[in-house]
């Protein structure tokens, strides 16, 4: 198992040097080879991310001995969710207050910025209660398969033993057979990586920008997820008895999975295996953890959020208390708990925010060519924050055992 662990890491980091030279040369056949492998790479992670989303909340509730078990790792997850999240949108706050980047974009003209897709905060959050599962699956509702698999998990829950007892071996059946087709995609994944850092590298060669005034701005939000996965997140770790090396080593895949595919409901797979294969994570508090916390733990949205509200809303003048700055701290962490794990969430949570203030969203455009590498990070700090929780629960769970 450390044989191959090891393996796997050093193909990773080969990955990455053979798709930066791939993106820097720009060779246009090499450059369509690796966008068909990346789309082929995304597609694979999507067709299995949401049922094992599903699947594993399903069965994994099913299988539980009562209510008091479920009552207590929930809680732990809502509380450590909210801890991190909290955090994070503080350290955000900092940054901002700190390194005050509203100075530096005045004179921005509006005609060269580019128009924004709006989404309705509200409209996404209404998604949480599907009419119909079949629909939310082709739809990608990922808040609205959540909350049918916890439903389902919990009225599992309540039969009696021997019905409870067949449908947890179905649930769990299918869910091993899904996370068999995850393995075959792990083994594949160098392969995607290299693809995502060439056309990365390229994106960055070819199209540059204009990116000066934007550049404090983009380290207010960068610093704050570097302190968060870096700093805070470790000392947590710390404080709990746990070794974040070893922690990061462990979850080192899934973290490189999920800043190329921007993507933490679809790294998902990967993040089970490397915590029940490499940190050695009971798979019942595996399996309950992390698509829970795919779905309401999101410290890099709840940072960008408060960062670029407060940015944005300054920018055109509007002034901020200190009392009202620590609101949207709080106001940025519910948001988060709402936002799925997919591409460009936060960025439109925040569009919803801003249409809801009445500010025109012309900034929020220009922010636009730089979320690519921000939701990157943010991703990745998403996933490292999960796995950072499941680990705590785990070592609690065990002291009581």
């Amino acid at each position: 198992m450390c044989v191959q662990k090891k393996n796997i890491n050093r193909l990773l980091l080969v990955a990455v040097i053979l798709g930066g030279i791939t993106g820097f040369w720009g060779h246009s056949w090499l450059l369509s080879a690796a966008t068909i492998v990346s789309e082929i790479f995304i597609k694979l992670l999507k067709l299995i991310s949401l049922p094992i989303l599903f699947f594993s909340l399903v069965s994994t509730l099913a299988g539980l001995d009562n209510w008091q078990e479920l009552a207590t790792i929930g809680k732990r997850i809502l509380r450590y969710s909210l801890l991190t999240t909290y955090i994070a949108a503080v350290v955000g706050l900092l940054f901002l207050v700190t390194l005050n980047p509203v100075v530096s974009i005045t004179g921005i003209d509006p005609m060269m910025i580019p128009e924004v897709t709006q989404q309705s905060y509200w409209q996404f959050l209404w998604q949480i209660i599907p009419d119909n599962i079949v629909q939310s699956f082709v739809q990608n509702n990922v808040l609205g398969i959540a909350f049918f698999g916890l439903l389902l998990g919990v009225s599992i829950l309540q039969l009696e033993q021997e019905p409870k007892d067949q449908c947890k071996k179905i649930f769990s059946s299918i869910f091993a057979a899904i996370l068999n087709i995850a393995g075959m995609v792990i083994k594949i994944m160098p392969i995607g990586v290299w693809a995502f850092v060439a056309l990365l590298v390229s994106a960055s060669v070819n199209n540059p920008g204009r990116l000066t005034e934007l550049m404090i701005y983009t380290l207010c939000v960068l610093g704050a997820n570097v302190v968060q996965g870096f700093v805070v997140l470790p000392l947590l770790l710390k404080y709990k008895g746990v070794s974040p090396q070893k922690t990061f080593k462990g979850l080192w895949p899934a973290l490189v999975t999920a800043f190329f595919t921007k993507s933490s409901s679809a790294t998902m797979p990967i993040t089970l295996t490397c915590l029940k294969k490499n940190l050695k994570i009971n798979e019942k508090t595996a399996n309950t953890t992390v698509p829970l916390c795919t779905v309401i733990n999101m410290n890099g949205c709840a940072a960008f959020i408060v960062v670029t509200v407060l940015f944005v809303a300054m920018s055109h003048g509007v002034t901020f208390s200190v009392g009202e700055m620590v609101l949207w701290t709080v106001m940025a962490t519910i948001a988060a708990l709402g936002n799925a794990g997919v591409p460009m969430g936060c960025y439109f949570l925040t569009s919803a925010f801003l249409t809801s203030m009445n500010l025109p969203l012309t900034l929020l455009g220009w922010i636009l060519p730089i979320y690519v590498v921000i939701d990157m990070v943010e991703t990745a700090l998403n996933v490292w924050s999960d796995g950072c929780i499941a680990v705590i629960i785990d070592k609690e769970e065990q002291h009581q055992r």
